[in-house]
Parts: structure tokens; C-alpha cells; sequence
């Protein structure tokens, strides 16, 4: 079995749902026994960005699906360079990458989902979220009183909010992401999964690296505080909205190369099964195309260095 293949059977193991209690301290942040060496995994990336580059161009060409690619994680366990790396192949034309922050008074005046609608990929298109919607059932859940910003009915203080708000949300979610698959959009989301550990060694790199300083805040560690609720959220939002038309699957992410190559692989894999052709050319336009053929091969080229009239 070779390297590639070895991969692709591995990659799945890292697939959410099933309806099962999702525990996070159960999975992976760095696996140590890594079916490949860091040179053939790097090998192995290069080959599946080219993948990438052959699905895209057959995605764009039979304009019958899009593809919604969601990522999400803790701060610093690596969202901005798997999109760097990962996406390193594609055309750029075909490619939005949308970074959600925090939502603006407009956005606010409608429901929560509205701006990630407005941010969907058209057909032939692939789009990236860094952060999504998903930020409505993380963050919000984290500090409740950012729910009171979108001013619901019935919903006039903290207290309000309850178990049943959280799980109405999630249904919301997955009714969002069902009609967007039936309607040809295929959607894989990925939760990066870096250990506390890591995040600061992450951290204090940024805090020592003049060039990474921008990437700090002191919002960063008091979001940090908080570990332990944000890992409850991401534990609950795993379990009730990874489904079989669009899977969360859990990436180790202490390691770089080692994220990069394993999302990369579930990507070409998962687009892999809509079996993208390029259109068949009628046979009205084929003998146009023999027509044309004839046409240009039979125009006589001007002499090197001269220009045409």
C-alpha cells in the first residue's frame, strides 16, 4: 500500500458524529505515531494540492456544485496558514475566503445567519470561512450576553437563554447546511484541534517574533481563561451538528505539516466522491470547433518579428 493510500484510509479517522458523546481530551492534538515521516508527508501534500487544482478547474467547468470549506479552532493552532498552504494550488478566480469578525450594526438588524448566506460560493466556486457560523453557538455561547446584542424576542436578559436556545440553534444550523447541500453545495468543516500547550508556545512565539506581534492581543489570554468553557461548547456544538451531509472532522493541529496534510487529503477525498467531469461538447458545437480547426490552420502566420495589420 503505498504512503498516499496509507493516508487516505487514516484521514477518516478523524471524522465527528455518529450521534455519539463527542469528549475532547479523547482525541488527538499531535499523533506520535504518524503513519508517515514529516518528508513524505510534504511530498504527499505537494501531490494533493495538484489534486486540488484538477478538481477545481472540472468544479468550475461542469458549474453544477460549489463547495463550502468551514474552519474553525481555538486562537493560534494555525486557520490562516492551512488555508495558505492548502489552497496554495487553486485558482484564485475561483476562490473567496471569508473572515468572520465581529458582526456590525447592519448585520445585527437580521437574523444570524444572514451574513454567511450573503458569503455562500456560487456554483462552480469554492468558499472558505475563517470562522463561520458556528461562532453563533461557540463564542456566543462562551459569553451569553453577546446574544442580547441581536435583540430577540423573548430574550431580554441572560437568564433567558437556556439549553433549549442552544439546541433550537443547532437545528437551525443544520436545516442551513441541509438545504445548501440538496441545492449542490458540498460541505466539509474542519475544527482544528491544538493543545493549550501549543497555543502558548504559539503565543509567545508571537510575543518574541517582532513581525508576529500584530498577531497578539491581550484579548488573547483572557479568551484563554476560558479553555475549559470554550472546550464544553466545541464539544457540544460537535456532537449535535456533524451529519452526514456535512461531517465535522477533528485535525490534530500541534503539529503544522502534519494538519496540512491530513486536511488536504479529506478535501480531495470528499470532492473526490462527487466524480466531476468536464461537459460533453454537443455534436452541433464539435463540428463548429472542427470548423474553427480549419479556419485558423489555414491562416498563414507572419514572418518572425512582424507585426499584423
Amino acid at each position: 500500500m503505498s504512503d498516499a493510500q496509507i493516508i487516505a484510509r487514516y484521514a477518516d479517522k478523524f471524522r465527528a458524529g455518529g450521534g455519539k458523546k463527542i469528549n475532547l481530551k479523547e482525541w488527538l492534538t499531535d499523533d506520535k505515531d504518524k503513519p508517515v515521516e514529516k518528508d513524505s508527508g510534504v511530498s504527499l501534500l505537494q501531490e494533493d494540492i495538484l489534486k486540488l487544482s484538477d478538481i477545481q478547474e472540472k468544479l468550475y467547468a461542469s458549474n453544477r456544485h460549489s463547495v463550502l470549506i468551514v474552519i474553525q479552532a481555538m486562537d493560534a493552532a494555525g486557520k490562516d496558514s492551512v488555508i495558505k498552504h492548502v489552497m496554495s494550488g487553486l485558482n484564485p478566480q475561483g476562490v473567496t475566503v471569508t473572515s468572520f469578525k465581529t458582526p456590525t450594526h447592519q448585520e445585527l438588524e437580521h437574523d444570524y445567519l444572514w451574513r454567511h448566506y450573503n458569503a455562500l460560493p456560487a456554483r462552480g466556486m469554492v468558499g472558505i470561512f475563517n470562522r463561520s457560523h458556528y461562532e453563533n453557538v461557540l463564542v456566543t455561547r462562551v459569553h451569553p450576553e453577546y446574544i442580547l446584542n441581536e435583540n430577540l424576542p423573548e430574550i431580554n436578559a441572560v437568564t433567558d437563554i437556556d439549553k433549549s436556545f442552544w439546541e433550537k440553534r443547532f437545528k437551525q444550523i443544520n436545516h442551513f447546511e441541509d438545504t445548501l447541500s440538496d441545492n449542490g453545495t458540498l460541505v466539509l468543516k474542519f475544527f482544528l484541534h491544538v493543545s493549550k500547550k501549543e497555543q502558548k508556545k504559539r503565543f509567545l512565539e508571537r510575543i518574541n517574533d517582532p513581525a508576529k506581534n500584530w498577531k497578539f492581543s491581550m484579548g488573547d489570554l483572557k479568551e484563554r481563561d476560558l479553555w475549559k468553557e470554550y472546550r464544553r461548547a466545541y464539544e457540544d456544538m460537535l456532537e449535535h451538528t456533524s451529519t452526514a451531509q456535512a461531517p465535522w472532522f477533528v485535525i490534530p493541529a500541534d503539529d503544522k505539516w502534519f494538519t496540512r496534510l491530513v486536511l488536504a487529503n479529506i478535501i480531495v477525498s470528499e470532492l473526490g466522491k462527487l466524480d466531476l467531469k468536464f461537459p460533453v461538447v454537443p455534436d452541433v458545437q464539435l463540428k463548429q470547433l472542427q470548423e474553427a480547426k480549419k479556419l485558423l490552420t489555414g491562416e498563414t502566420d507572419s514572418p518572425a518579428g512582424k507585426t499584423e495589420d
